[in-house]
């Protein structure tokens, strides 16, 4: 009576599983900013023509992966962005590090406001509930 070893794919699959799980946090999309954490936090899609702005700890600025020399920068590129963009749906992503100052992050904010988005969206990590 003949049969299957299955032993060989076993391993083969926990291998597999091991590199995925050590992978997949590294593949992070957009700009390593450690955002501040909320419990009511709601899921997003990713929207390719709503602009991300993101500022770091060190207060670099991005817009997208794009490195901005300053936040003065921002303005025109998201004036751009927001011509192509429908009234009422101007909307804007915004990740902050979470030790960046309040007055900073209300600094980006208004240059968001005066380029025409109407909306800017705070990004917060989910909180983990423990125990």
């Amino acid at each position: 009576m003949a049969e299957i070893n299955v032993t060989p794919m076993a391993d083969v699959m926990i291998v597999l599983l091991i590199i995925f799980m050590v992978v997949t946090p590294l593949l992070q999309k957009g700009v390593d900013v450690r955002l501040p954490q909320a419990s009511n936090t709601a899921e997003r899609k990713d929207q390719p023509k709503i602009p991300v702005v993101a500022v770091r700890r060190d207060n670099t600025v991005f817009l997208g992966m794009e490195r901005l020399d300053s936040q003065a920068a921002l303005l025109p590129l998201l004036k751009e962005m927001v011509q192509d963009m429908a009234e009422g749906t101007r909307l804007a992503y915004l990740k902050a590090d979470e030790a960046l100052p309040y007055s900073e992050i209300m600094k980006v904010m208004d240059l968001c406001r005066e380029a025409g988005i109407e909306e800017v969206a705070l990004i917060a990590e989910r909180k983990v509930q423990g125990g």
